[in-house]
Parts: C-alpha cells; sequence; structure tokens
C-alpha cells in the first residue's frame, strides 16, 4: 500500500462519510476495506469521535486549499465565482456523493463536540473564501458580501443535495444555472 495506514483510513472514511455521513463510518468496515485489522484503526483513531474529527478537519483544509487554489490561478474575482459551484459538482461526479461536511451537517444534533467543529470550520472556511471573492469582485461592503457568500454557500450546497436526491447531476447543472439566471452567482 502506498499510502500510509492513517492516510489510507482517512480516504476511506471520506468516501464512507461522502455517501453515508458520520453515522456510516465502521471501524470494521473500513478495516476491510482498507485491508487492515479493525484494532490498527484505534492505533490511530482512539474513537470514531477521533476519526469523524480528522477526516472532517482534513476534508476542510484540502476544500480550502482548493479554494486557495482557484484564487491563486485567476486573478478575476468573477471567474472564481463562476468556477465555485464545481467544488461541489466533483463529489457528485464521484459516485453521486455529496460534500462530505454538508451530510454531517444534516447529523449534527447527533455528532461529538470535535465533529461539530470541524463541520462549522467547513463552512466558515467556504463563506470567509466567498465573501472575500465577493468584496474584490463587486461593490458590495463586507457585511453586505457576507450575506451573499452565505446564500451562494448554502444554494450550491442545496443544489448538491436535490442533484443527490435524484441521482441526475443535471440537477444540479440546472440549479446553478438558475443561480446565475438570478444573479446570486455571476452569469
Amino acid at each position: 500500500m502506498s499510502l500510509s495506514s492513517k492516510e489510507a483510513i482517512l480516504a476511506a472514511a471520506r468516501r464512507t462519510a461522502q455517501a453515508h455521513g458520520y453515522s456510516g463510518l465502521n471501524f470494521r468496515e473500513l478495516a476491510n476495506e482498507v485491508g487492515i485489522k479493525a484494532a490498527s484503526i484505534y492505533h490511530h483513531f482512539p474513537s470514531k469521535a477521533d476519526l469523524g474529527a480528522a477526516v472532517a478537519k482534513r476534508y476542510w483544509e484540502d476544500s480550502a486549499a482548493v479554494l486557495e487554489a482557484l484564487w491563486a490561478e485567476s486573478s478575476d474575482p468573477v471567474r472564481c465565482l463562476r468556477q465555485y459551484p464545481d467544488t461541489f459538482r466533483e463529489s457528485l461526479e464521484n459516485g453521486n456523493r455529496i460534500c462530505l461536511c454538508s451530510f454531517m451537517s444534516a447529523e449534527y444534533d447527533d455528532l461529538p463536540e470535535p465533529v461539530k467543529k470541524e463541520v462549522r470550520a467547513f463552512a466558515d472556511v467556504n463563506v470567509a473564501w466567498l465573501t472575500r471573492v465577493l468584496s474584490a469582485a463587486t461593490e458590495m461592503n463586507t457585511d453586505e458580501s457576507k450575506l451573499r457568500a452565505r446564500a451562494i454557500f448554502a444554494a450550491v450546497s442545496g443544489a448538491q443535495l436535490m442533484a443527490r436526491s435524484r441521482s441526475d447531476i443535471s440537477v444540479f447543472d440546472e440549479l446553478i444555472d438558475s443561480y446565475r439566471g438570478t444573479g446570486l452567482l455571476p452569469a
């Protein structure tokens, strides 16, 4: 195996959580997928809460890196805003999965506090990035940009949920197009 056991566990947990949420994380099943003994997972993650928090943290860190790369690749904030929904579309393209933190947000009341913290961080990272890009793209002040950023984040997340519930990525595309048509996202 080219990945370390810990990295392989995190990768398997990510795929599982994107398809089944936090409640779907099962050490025995993850161990089978990775090709290790279940007890080996406990070496890296003493509890399901530790694993859930680690996978959610890695997910938002990876997402933040993707967003920062998007910003670094283009000096055009409008172009960045146009490309933002693609970061969510990729999950749908990968076996009709959804954003890990969106899935876990639906389970929020049942999550351990360390997992809740990382799930909130994902939303915070997305809203902060969108606020910064909106401020650069428009004449909005920071408060207006933040409100619009929240609306965009919620709308794109919602489009992903609707598309998944129908196993139809074209639903996502249609909704994103409608957001562009109404001015929520730039056309």
